[in-house]
């Protein structure tokens, strides 16, 4: 599900911006920025996240900044400096160029200097405080938009729920006819070997077996009922429910073939038509609910 929030809190000298982003996607993908010092953070600010979302890829953007004065240290890395002037005096010799290497060209080269923030270990738990209370103002944000799209979308599953229970209550009461159009094939199936002389007892049992098996089609119109009020119950939960209902998908799918292979009608074959294309649009949609 789509949405978008954030947040922003200050304590102790330290501030936090938080900006939170989702789309639709099958499973739950966290895409995390954050500034290099607060990579500490990451592990809780994943799970705070996995507290109010379950399903979607969410874009994460945090920005951190110390109002205070900050403790600085400079490194410097010998080994690369001494690596850069053995490299251009090198080349200064081989070109017979003149002169001295100067300090400060060589202290310009990346890596040489680098300038360290010295974080005291109890600062990460200040910064924790406050990225955690911006989080949670992002997050509180992002779920109340969501859930406006969590509206519209029951609102449309329901249409295409209703259609289908439309649909099968059609099927349901062909489903007699269904069994009196297999009889009427059979009788005269028999009076065709009867003519012909060619009557065979277990050609006789196989039809009928054939017949028992093909004709009610009864239990398959219950258990897609039972399936469209499960999904109906769904819609009404209030926990992540996308999974369950791709699999009622998947079941009502599979009874609606059931009744098309069983029912060999023409008429039903329309209507499972309709079913099926109905059917499809809620796959479609229960992929973007969480």
């Amino acid at each position: 599900m789509t949405g978008f929030g954030q947040g922003e809190a200050c304590a102790e000298g330290k501030k936090a911006k938080v900006e939170i982003k989702t789309v639709n996607h099958r499973f739950c993908e966290i895409g995390l920025r954050l500034p290099k010092n607060l990579n500490i953070l990451e592990e809780r600010i994943r799970r705070k996240i996995q507290e109010y979302i379950h399903r979607g890829r969410v874009d994460v953007f945090i920005n951190g900044e110390d109002l205070k004065k900050k403790n600085m240290t400079v490194k410097v890395d010998k080994a690369l400096a001494a690596t850069y002037y053995k490299a251009v005096k090198e080349l200064q010799d081989e070109l017979e160029i003149p002169g001295k290497i100067k300090l400060v060209s060589l202290v310009s080269f990346p890596g040489v200097l680098e300038v360290e923030v010295i974080e005291e270990s109890e600062a990460y738990e200040v910064w924790w405080s406050v990225v955690e209370k911006a989080l949670d103002q992002a997050l509180i944000s992002l779920s109340l938009m969501r859930e406006k799209e969590g509206q519209q979308l029951k609102k449309d599953l329901t249409g295409h729920l209703q259609g289908i229970e439309k649909l099968s209550q059609k099927i349901e009461q062909r489903a007699p006819l269904v069994v009196e159009e297999h009889h009427k094939r059979l009788k005269g199936r028999l009076k065709e070997w009867l003519n012909d002389g060619l009557l065979d007892l277990e050609r006789v049992y196989a039809e009928v077996a054939i017949f028992a098996e093909r004709a009610n089609i009864s239990e398959e119109v219950t258990r897609l009922s039972s399936h469209l009020k499960q999904t109906y119950s769904c819609l009404e939960e209030n926990e992540p429910v996308g999974r369950k209902i791709e699999f009622l998908v998947q079941e009502m799918n599979r009874e609606i073939n059931t009744i098309t292979a069983k029912a060999n009608s023409s008429e039903i074959s329309c209507l499972v038509i309709e079913a099926k294309s109905e059917l499809e649009k809620i796959r479609e949609q229960a992929q973007n609910i969480e």
